[in-house]
């Protein structure tokens, strides 16, 4: 194990890290998507489908409520806990503390929604999962701008990247083979806690020196959550980048159950899904290490992420144009091709156009907001589409559109290729 005292903590990482903390690293990355994906893809649209005769409401809009509030919570959640985890000053470092914390609550979260009785304890469950992993997850991304100097962070991301799809497959996979929606969450919960532990037990952080500590009071450390696009316009550009393609991917992936179910009319939807994320994922498996490789090399990020998103928009639009099941598995291994580039390099772009060291964690929660916040847009977009203006066609021809934008902006970002 390894540790770091005082100013090391704030210093620009040069010295490469090993195969070791990053495999570590990225298993514990996945397993927190573990413990998300398992119950977004698979569990909660099975609840919903059970709670929503006698409440007055469709599954689907059930399901846009439930997965919306959690979305708020994930929204507030990652910042916070990224500020505190700078802020801390334990032996173990400043982000060890939060994976535990966060992992260990996760999973009881994830055994407290495996027996909600109705939405209202569903949605309770559900926040209580967010609250928590967002925790293990902003101090999980905190750690490689701590230890990972800028010519291997392509490279580390790629690796997070592909972790990160392994848990999305994991947590469908367990959710679907497990039997039922309690034995579903048990097996997410259990995946999420072990697979943290080889980068608990193996690898410290640097630990931040308690003189290093900046002064407290609360009006500074809300006020630190406002991140300028005027002052940092870099910042702002590869954050509305990231939100905008986020959020064409999330208007896909939102319905997918019931696009399969309602519009494709599969006899096993279910497992429909698994296919269809079992394809992306080798496809995007496939590129996002390649990307990340790749873009280090070259030492360029900027056109991975353009051309990513606008391959990501195409298919996109081809879904929505062919609806049939062949067209549908093939859509799904084109985006995977752009979002395992886009998923790697992005990372990489973002820790580029950090502020300061002192405030990694808290900054990249507001960037990772990006990421929660089309989980609250999403649902706000997609349902009165799906129900009111058109159905799918248009839904996926919203999402490339979307998409598309995100990839052109791109090219505002002036402090990097």
């Amino acid at each position: 194990m390894t540790t770091a005292r005082g100013p090391a903590a704030l210093a620009e990482p040069t010295e490469p890290v090993g195969r070791g903390w990053t495999a570590a690293l990225s298993l514990a990355n996945g397993a927190v998507w573990v413990g998300w994906f398992g119950p977004l893809q698979i569990l909660l649209a099975s609840q919903a489908g059970d709670f929503a005769p006698g409440s007055g409401m469709t599954k689907e809009t059930m399901l846009a409520w439930v997965t919306g509030v959690g979305a708020v919570v994930s929204l507030v959640a990652n910042p916070f806990f990224g500020a505190l985890s700078d802020r801390t000053t334990a032996r173990r470092g400043r982000r060890t503390p939060w994976i535990v914390a966060g992992a260990a609550g996760g999973a009881l979260s994830l055994l407290l929604l495996a027996d909600a009785g109705g939405p209202w304890t569903m949605t309770l469950g559900w926040c209580l999962v967010q609250l928590t992993l967002n925790a293990a997850f902003a101090a999980v991304t905190a750690a490689v701008p701590d230890r990972v100097p800028r010519r291997q962070r392509g490279t580390v991301g790629g690796w997070l990247g592909a972790a990160q799809i392994l848990g999305v497959v994991g947590g469908t996979g367990l959710a679907t083979a497990a039997g039922g929606v309690r034995a579903g969450y048990a097996a997410c919960a259990v995946c999420t806690v072990a697979g943290v532990l080889p980068y608990v037990l193996g690898y410290g952080d640097p630990r931040l020196a308690k003189e290093d500590r900046p002064g407290w009071s609360w009006r500074s450390f809300l006020s630190g959550f406002w991140l300028s696009p005027r002052r940092f316009p870099d910042l702002g550009w590869a954050w509305l980048t990231r939100f905008l393609i986020n959020l064409g991917n999330s208007l896909v992936l939102l319905y997918l159950l019931y696009y399969l179910r309602d519009g494709l009319h599969r006899p096993d939807p279910g497992r429909g899904v698994l296919i269809l994320t079992a394809v992306n994922s080798l496809t995007l498996v496939a590129t996002v290490v390649v990307g990340g490789v790749w873009s280090d090399r070259v030492g360029r990020r900027k056109p991975f992420v353009v051309w990513s998103g606008v391959l990501m928009a195409v298919a996109t639009a081809a879904l929505a144009v062919r609806q049939t099941w062949p067209a549908t598995v093939v859509a799904a291994a084109v985006l995977g091709v752009g979002f395992g580039v886009f998923t790697s390099v992005d990372f990489a772009l973002m820790t580029d156009v950090l502020p300061t060291a002192l405030d990694r964690g808290k900054d990249l929660g507001v960037i990772n907001v990006a990421n929660a916040l089309p989980q609250v847009a999403a649902p706000a977009l997609a349902a009165p589409i799906v129900t009111h203006l058109g159905g799918y066609r248009v839904l996926y021809l919203v999402a490339a559109a979307t998409g598309l934008a995100g990839a052109v902006l791109v090219g505002r970002i002036r402090g990097t290729d």
